[in-house]
């Protein structure tokens, strides 16, 4: 069973970081690979043409095991989810009345690329409204499943909803695309690397991530994985490091029309990211390390009376059926004020954040006990 982790981390004790769903504290030995990697640039004659792609073949490798593929040339690096979001819509035809779904309130880096393709096709984007009444999360869930007929072209989701940690039912929503033949993409930033997420079971389209939120790495840097039916694509920039035989650097000169394999040719250009990649490598040592499901187990136990805490002042939160346990959305009741809950938030020294009408609680295995305390007493002082 995992324990807490704090003391990898820099966290100072006053401070209840229940935010990893706004961005990760960084690890201590993440920061050490991003220092030692910054001051190799110092000495540029000892950068050899390896550092160029063995860490890249490191990063992906890493990536599929966390996501189980087995072929680590599925895996792109990315500069943000906007980025592998365009890949996509670059290489997929929406046809006169043909559909994107996607949740109502998605995060826009994965709507934007579907609503302007749809604009410029004839195409309509299909934002599934959140239900009201009781079993929120199933019927949210029964709602999308009902939306996708062969109109659709393309289901676009997160597994978790980013504002307020609903789950998505990612295999029965893929069983159904499969029926209809549309495709399925997912945004895993919110998810992959603090629950369990098997590509091999959901066989996504494509999964893209940013590296700086549950992956516990640095900004400006994420990861994708594109299956079979963008091998034949068309990159969104065309830079030498994708193109086949490109380690021979005494060879660029002779052009190349193929690329590397499968996902290779995705990968954005100057790749090798010599400072950020080795702290995602090694932040992605450590998940693995620890477990996504045993990090999921461990925010599971921490929140699990918190929860009923709050029920019982009257807020909302959805069932453990259909949320995460790392990011959860509290819904407020009426008995609490919002402008007192973030003065005694800010009094406590509480980190979350406020998303629509959600305040979501994102813990991970750096938060204790004494830290979900504080967020109770935060509630209790909000009480009208």
């Amino acid at each position: 069973m995992l324990t807490c982790q704090r003391g990898l981390f820099k966290i100072p004790d006053e401070i209840a970081y229940l935010n990893c769903a706004y961005m990760s504290p960084q690890l201590r030995q993440v920061e050490v690979a991003g220092r030692d990697m910054l001051a190799l640039k110092n000495s540029p004659w000892l950068i050899t043409t390896a550092h160029f792609f063995d860490p890249l073949k490191e990063l992906k490798a890493l990536f599929a095991l966390l996501i189980n593929i087995r072929e680590k040339d599925r895996i792109a690096i990315v500069p943000s989810v906007s980025y592998g979001m365009a890949t996509v819509a670059k290489n997929i035809q929406i046809a006169q009345g043909q559909r994107v779904i996607v949740a109502e309130g998605q995060f826009p880096s994965n709507y934007y690329p579907w609503e302007r393709i749809c604009r410029e096709n004839g195409g309509e984007i299909v934002a599934v409204g959140v239900p009201d009444g009781p079993d929120r999360g199933a019927r949210w869930n029964q709602a999308i499943l009902d939306a996708i007929d062969h109109r659709t072209r393309l289901v676009a989701l997160g597994h978790v909803h980013w504002a307020d940690g609903t789950l998505f039912d990612l295999m029965a929503i893929r069983q159904r695309t499969r029926e209809v033949g549309a495709l399925l993409v997912i945004d895993g930033t919110q998810s992959v690397g603090a629950l369990p997420f098997d590509a091999s079971l959901i066989q996504p389209d494509a999964l893209v991530c940013a590296g700086y939120k549950w992956l516990m790495g640095p900004y400006s840097i994420g990861l994708a994985y594109y299956g079979p039916v963008f091998d034949n694509g068309t990159p969104i920039e065309e830079n030498w490091i994708n193109r086949r035989d490109s380690e021979d650097f005494a060879g660029l000169v002779s052009y190349r029309e193929d690329y590397q394999p499968f996902a290779g040719r995705y990968s954005m250009g100057e790749q090798s990211q010599f400072i950020l990649g080795p702290m995602l490598k090694t932040a992605l040592e450590q998940i693995l390390d620890w477990e996504v499901a045993e990090i999921q187990a461990y925010c599971s136990a921490l929140m699990e009376g918190a929860v009923e805490s709050l029920a019982e002042m009257g807020c909302w939160v959805e069932a453990p059926a259909w949320r995460g346990a790392h990011l959860i959305g509290v819904r407020l009741g009426k008995h609490i004020a919002p402008d007192l809950l973030k003065a005694a938030l800010a009094e406590q020294k509480v980190m979350v954040s406020f998303r629509g009408d959600a305040v979501r609680v994102a813990p991970h295995v750096y938060n204790t006990e004494e830290d979900v305390q504080h967020l109770l007493a935060a509630f209790r002082g909000s009480l009208r």
